[in-house]
């Protein structure tokens, strides 16, 4: 008999380590690039030779499902969480409301071993698809529109000889652990605690907070 291997849930990072779990898994992703070439015409003259002008972010969209007619509970207790997304936080570093200086949180989807781009939910149509006899809406599917929000190398080529970094596994901290403890569990090695501290810019290696996502680089490095 074949083991079957449970199916790993995919969900949105929020800047700050909390996190926002998919109750179903998206049946696909697309992910939009695009860059500007610019010619200048003149009179006379055939077509002009393009120049390049800049990239634009990309885009990853994603279409999520939500439905709780299991139980009966309001499908809002889970999209409100993605409505949020897209409201100012005061308690990001840098913010300063008196000068207007403050933003939404930015984002990462993570799915298994795929990690998009650092990116901010730059739209969102919601859809409420189902209600019960009250009124409560039970079922809804979410379009997401998240953009790069920095560089990065997210959907790359995965080639090792090609210089890409390998993608990060995820650990979300339990009550208790340590970084020794942490790095024991994934590499063996209780002394690479280093390595997880370098990746997630932690300056205090003993001041984990329970729930906190901790990106966990692969490889020798």
């Amino acid at each position: 008999m074949t083991a079957t291997t449970a199916p790993v849930k995919a969900f949105l990072e929020i800047e700050g380590g909390q996190k926002v779990p998919c109750l179903f898994n998206p049946a696909q992703l697309q992910l939009t690039r695009e860059n500007h070439w610019v010619g200048d015409p003149r009179p006379g003259r055939g077509v002009p030779r393009l120049r390049y002008a800049g990239s634009s972010s990309g885009v990853l969209s994603v279409d999520l499902f939500f439905d709780t007619t299991h139980d009966g509970s309001d499908v809002t207790r889970h999209t409100g969480r993605l409505l949020e997304l897209m409201e100012v936080d005061p308690s990001l570093p840098g913010a300063d409301e008196a000068t207007g200086n403050v933003r939404p949180p930015t984002v990462t989807f993570h799915w298994g071993d795929l990690h998009s781009f650092t990116a901010v939910v730059a739209a969102l149509e919601l859809t409420f698809t189902y209600f019960s006899a009250s009124g409560t809406p039970l079922r809804a599917r979410a379009g997401l529109e998240l953009r790069q929000y920095e560089p990065s190398r997210a959907f790359g080529p995965q080639n090792p000889t090609s210089g890409t970094p390998q993608p990060h596994r995820v650990h979300r901290v339990q009550a208790g652990e340590t970084l020794d403890r942490i790095a024991a569990q994934h590499y063996g090695d209780p002394t690479r605690w280093r390595a997880l501290a370098e990746a997630n810019g932690i300056d205090d290696p003993l001041d984990l907070r329970p729930g906190t996502v901790l990106s966990v680089p692969r490889g020798d490095a």
